[in-house]
């Protein structure tokens, strides 16, 4: 496997939610990671037959408790290392869908094992710990409808 460049990355994918702020500029949603309190996008597995959109979708429903049009189209790539209970760790190609949101629930399941808010683009790029997961926020948020489903 060293030969061949190791091992490949394991498949991630992430909703990247956004709306308009009350001042008309766009703002993203963040949430925390359950370990370490990091912030983070909706991030997880695809289960069974979903599409990759539609994953992401229900990752942002479950550890966000929003929901909204999400693009069946991928606004970018980042990778990252998951740090197992183990020790070991996982290197991870994650896919992300902008969701524009439109529904924002007062209960979802993961309300009380993370925090979300939102934020100015330029905010939440400098609060990722992921140089790419940046990089894409970024670019993103100078104008969201253009990536919009």
């Amino acid at each position: 496997r060293r030969f061949l460049g190791g091992v490949p990355p394991r498949v991630q994918v992430a909703a990247l939610p956004w709306r308009v702020g009350d001042d008309g500029s766009p703002q993203m949603l963040l949430v925390t990671s359950r370990g370490t309190g990091r912030w983070v996008l909706p991030k997880g597995w695809p289960e069974k037959r979903e599409h990759p959109h539609e994953a992401a979708a229900r990752e942002a429903a479950e550890e966000a408790g929003v929901g909204g049009a999400i693009s069946a189209s991928e606004v970018g790539r980042f990778y990252y290392r998951k740090q197992l209970p183990s020790g070991l760790e996982w290197r991870c190609r994650v896919h992300v869908y902008p969701m524009e949101v439109d529904q924002i629930a007062e209960k979802w399941p993961e309300r009380k094992k993370r925090t979300r808010r939102w934020f100015r683009p330029q905010d939440a790029a400098r609060l990722v710990a992921e140089p790419d997961l940046s990089e894409l926020i970024a670019g993103f948020g100078v104008n969201p409808r253009k990536f919009a489903a």
